[in-house]
């Protein structure tokens, strides 16, 4: 059962589900090697909890049994962090005396297992996601990957250094003040931040719920966006989720304007190396194509001064304030400091902050009207765990410089290696842009991150070539039929009279219902449902010209409507979908997985 060692083993989210789909290598032989790994590389801070491996073993085995094609994740272990629920294990937040058993995976968890990913434990993190350091934890410290003096970066701590120390090619942290950020960068590895509610954070234990977000840890900047895209997506359990896909990433632009802050502005704590690095980043940049544009970053570090100094050290004290009351000593003594505080602020200094907080918005808006993205250090400088423990909040405090006003301003984020010091520290920048702009960030970053020539993590494995993007299909827009308009069907004729093209047969997330309207001629109503309570439904999905697209749509008669629809690979299409209101009379057919399956039942009856 154990899969070979070696550097030609794949090690990326992309080679993984490659080798798994061609048979040269299969997802039990991968978790196999996994467990090998962990077992190699012997730090016991890492993981708070971990899979049986046969458990995790027998998974992969009867993943085999599944369509590869439609599983982008097939066999490609998962670490998350223990402040999201995953089943089958006790969420902590890295405090045994707050555990508790989840009743269902939080729905980050369920999207990625749909997906075909294999969780195999529960990582460490600053205990309630409080911190940027990775060594407030009764549960250890976790080795750096890089150096062992160095910090691991937190608060997801455990999780970046699985991913930096090749344990797994993909982990869930989260991001409040930094958490998935800060750690990439000490580990050599890519950070994803999204926009504010674009993965939901149901099934999370909050650090600040009106600013969390679910992280992802990867390797390379296309394995995290793969990774994000089959968790985005609107959720009804999360009133803070939005509905917001990744989209496709583009070309790297012809006219790509990167704010850089002014002479001046910029802080590293006497640390000329990293400062050195950023100028060197700064040059790629340029190199590659890229307009710097001079900003003013005094108003993002008064943003920065409102996240602790502020009111939204109350939600942080909500989490715990039961514990804080029952067993305050359970709680690391710095995490209890820092939380207490957050007690004694009243209704007024709120509102105040909140008022001055909707002006640096405005100001950050400003910024950006000429401004694709900005790009900062990813941390000013780096700290070993002896400095952190001897001055654990005055550093910790440094390290969120260029983080700790990211989600205040509703910013998406990612976070990219940039060098090696001579020293043997990673240096790494961010690129910052307002909420939405995710697939734009990830379309610059992977060109950046390519052009370095880094090796990837810990381990030296080099970086493969950028795998090309899908065509541009220029005119064409592309929109999923799910019923009487699949090839063959009694409408089909609407789309090839309008010159459509069959692009590909594909399933929807298993997040769906279908059907049967009381319609001539029969037709079905797809309606999305809550994360679980549906099933994947097949479809097709065709492609139109511009003009041709206007015409379809404004045929279609109600009770059906076009919608977004999420493919079971992470994707999102237009597509059919119904009125709910119409349902009360419709018989419900998702049971058979598709429209053509069901007619050909009904055929026989």
């Amino acid at each position: 059962m154990k899969a070979e060692m070696g550097a030609e083993q794949p090690e990326t989210i992309a080679a993984i589900v490659a080798a798994h789909r061609a048979g040269t290598m299969t997802p039990a032989q991968t978790v196999a090697r996994t467990y090998q790994r962990i077992r190699d590389h012997n730090d016991p801070a890492i993981f708070i909890s971990l899979r049986d491996e046969g458990d995790a073993i027998a998974e992969a085995e009867k993943l085999t049994a599944k369509d590869a094609a439609h599983l982008p994740l097939y066999g490609v272990p998962v670490a998350v962090k223990d402040n999201i629920d995953a089943l089958g294990f006790p969420t902590t937040a890295a405090c045994p005396a707050y555990a508790y058993a989840p009743a269902h995976d939080s729905t980050a968890v369920q999207r990625l297992r749909a997906a075909g990913a294999i969780i195999i434990g529960k990582t460490n993190l600053d205990q309630f996601a409080t911190g940027l350091v990775g060594v407030r934890s009764p549960f250890g410290i976790p080795k750096n990957s890089i150096r062992d003096d160095l910090i691991p970066g937190g608060s997801s701590s455990g999780s970046a250094v699985a991913v930096g120390a090749g344990l797994v090619p993909l982990s869930l942290g989260t991001d409040t003040a930094g958490s998935g950020r800060v750690p990439a960068m000490l580990n050599n590895i890519v950070g994803l931040k999204p926009s504010l509610g674009m993965i939901s954070n149901a099934g999370l234990v909050p650090a600040c719920r009106t600013l969390d977000c679910i992280s992802v840890f990867a390797l390379t900047v296309d394995d995290a966006a793969l990774a994000l895209s089959v968790m985005a997506g609107p959720d009804q359990a999360d009133p803070f989720s939005r509905d917001r896909p990744l989209g496709a990433l583009t070309p790297f632009p012809a006219n790509l304007r990167l704010g850089v802050p002014r002479n001046g502005q910029l802080i590293f704590f006497g640390d000329k190396k990293a400062e050195a690095a950023y100028a060197d980043a700064l040059k790629r940049w340029t190199a590659l194509g890229a307009t710097l544009v001079e900003f003013d970053l005094e108003p993002f570090y008064e943003t920065a001064r409102l996240l602790y100094e502020g009111p939204w050290v109350a939600e942080r004290y909500l989490v715990i304030k039961n514990l804080l009351a029952s067993a305050p000593d359970s709680i690391h003594p710095v995490t209890r400091e820092i939380t207490a505080a957050g007690a004694r602020l009243t209704a007024a200094e709120t509102f105040s902050a909140l008022y001055r907080l909707q002006g640096l918005r405005k100001t950050a808006e400003r910024t950006f009207a000429n401004i694709d993205a900005l790009v900062l250090p990813t941390a000013p400088t780096a700290y070993t765990t002896a400095q952190v423990l001897a001055n654990p909040i005055e550093l910790n405090s440094r390290l969120g410089t260029y983080t700790n006003f990211v989600n205040l301003l509703d910013l998406c984020g990612l976070a990219l290696p940039a060098s090696m010091r001579a020293d043997g520290i990673p240096f790494g920048i961010t690129l910052l842009a307002p909420a939405g702009r995710d697939a734009l960030l990830a379309s610059i970053g992977r060109v950046f991150h390519a052009d370095t020539k880094l090796t990837v993590g810990a381990k030296g494995v080099p970086q493969a070539a950028l795998a090309p993007l899908p065509a541009n299909s220029g005119d064409e827009i592309p929109i999923a039929v799910v019923g009487a308009h699949l090839s063959g069907m009694a409408l089909n004729g609407e789309l090839t009279a309008l010159s459509a093209k069959l692009l590909e047969a594909t399933k929807t997330t298993p997040d769906y219902k279908l059907y049967a309207l009381t319609t001539t001629p029969p037709k079905p109503g797809l309606l999305r449902v809550a994360a679980g309570a549906g099933a994947s439904i097949e479809l097709e999905i065709w492609s139109l010209s511009s003009s041709a697209f206007g015409k379809f749509v404004n045929a279609i008669p109600a009770p059906m409507a076009i919608g977004t629809i999420r493919l079971a690979d992470g994707r999102s299409v237009k597509g059919f979908l119904v009125e709910p209101e119409v349902l009360s009379e419709a018989r419900d057919i998702t049971v058979y997985g598709g429209w053509r399956k069901f007619m050909a039942e009904a055929a026989k009856a």
